[in-house]
């Protein structure tokens, strides 16, 4: 029961490999309370992709003139807040599970502080007596603070000061350890400016209105099987149909104001975000419900499609406002900018304008 819901994830958003993040641990329990564990652990990985995937759209109020485009490939890294890094578990009203150390009920979340380690957690038959049978496992480990996503997209000039960006990655196979992914985005940016006609000469800045709209799926196939040194397993072994499934999408409208300084363009954004995330398990998992009383070893059940992650917990929305520039030098454009919202971001990347 090794790597089951791991690093790779983000690294498959990411478009990259990584080494996977064993947490094994958090299915030695009854799929509720692993639904749980698995939402507390994972709700700033999330959270944090969500926010991530809102941002990157503009770095300028200024638009494309009519059938001129850009392209540019960018990235954020949201970084997850102190509240996020960690978790209780004895708030989670666990049924089987308790912390094996009653006075350390603190674990790391996905996005906890780096090296920061799991806590060991006990699975009971009973929790109100104990030589029933118990089984002592471990929670995962903190992997990273910040949570990247990325961006590539395509942006052209329409007519009356309008652009129009896309985002798109056909759904494709990374590989097999990565799984797979796809992406749309389309977005609308309109700058005011240019409706004054020849007086917008003497506005000293291009102000405008953008709003976007990004979907990323994923799909990633698993190999989940219970430890061989178990007591038993009841239910279905047939394991082939084993896959991660996730939904991401965000909307973001900002108003942003710009000003173009010969090759360097500041500008200063503010705007509203909204995310959801969907994430779970399909096809059949063994979990831990139950323990031998005397070997102590783990007794299995398979359940179908046992997990969901909790979208209203992963969900972000509120308020956001955006400080940074645009640099071109010739067709290259370089990007960089940081963002305040619930979780704070930074975002760069580079482009081609013409």
């Amino acid at each position: 029961m090794k790597k089951i819901f791991t690093l790779i994830v983000l690294g498959a958003l990411c478009i990259s490999k990584t080494n996977a993040q064993d947490i094994s641990g958090i299915f030695k329990g009854g799929p509720s309370d692993v639904n749980a564990l698995l939402n507390a652990y994972t709700n700033p990985l999330f959270k944090g992709f969500g926010n991530g995937l809102n941002g990157g759209w503009t770095n300028t109020a200024k638009t494309q003139k009519f059938l001129r485009f850009a392209i540019r490939v960018s990235a954020t890294g949201s970084i997850v807040p102190d509240a996020d890094r960690a978790f209780d578990i004895n708030s989670l009203n666990l049924t089987n599970i308790r912390p094996t150390n009653s006075g350390q009920s603190l674990s790391p979340t996905f996005g906890g502080r780096n090296g920061a380690v799991g806590q060991n957690i006990t699975y009971y038959n009973d929790p109100k007596n104990p030589a029933l049978g118990k089984y002592d496992t471990k929670l995962p480990d903190a992997v990273s603070t910040i949570i990247p996503a990325p961006q590539v997209q395509l942006t052209v000039g329409l007519i009356k000061s309008t652009d129009i960006t896309l985002r798109v990655i056909p759904t494709f196979q990374v590989n097999s350890d990565v799984g797979s992914l796809g992406m749309f985005g389309v977005g609308l940016k309109h700058n005011f400016s240019g409706d004054f006609g020849t007086a917008s000469h003497v506005i000293p800045f291009d102000l405008a209105l953008a709003v976007g709209y990004t979907h990323l799926s994923y799909t990633k196939t698993l190999d989940v099987k219970p430890d061989a040194n178990n007591a038993g397993t009841s239910g279905s072994q047939d394991y082939s149909n084993q896959k991660l499934q996730g939904d991401f999408s965000g909307w973001n409208a900002q108003i942003i104001l710009s000003k173009k300084l010969l090759f360097f363009t500041p500008f200063v954004s503010v705007g509203y975000l909204t995310s959801k995330t969907d994430v779970g398990l399909k096809g059949n998992f063994p979990f831990v419900t139950g323990a031998d009383p005397i070997t102590g070893k783990p007794k299995y059940t398979t359940t179908p499609d046992p997990i969901t992650i909790n979208s209203s917990a992963a969900a972000t929305s509120g308020a956001r406002a955006d400080v940074g520039f645009q640099m071109s030098l010739f067709f290259l454009k370089i990007y960089g900018s940081y963002s305040f919202a619930e979780y704070q971001s930074f975002n760069g990347g580079i482009g081609l304008g013409f």
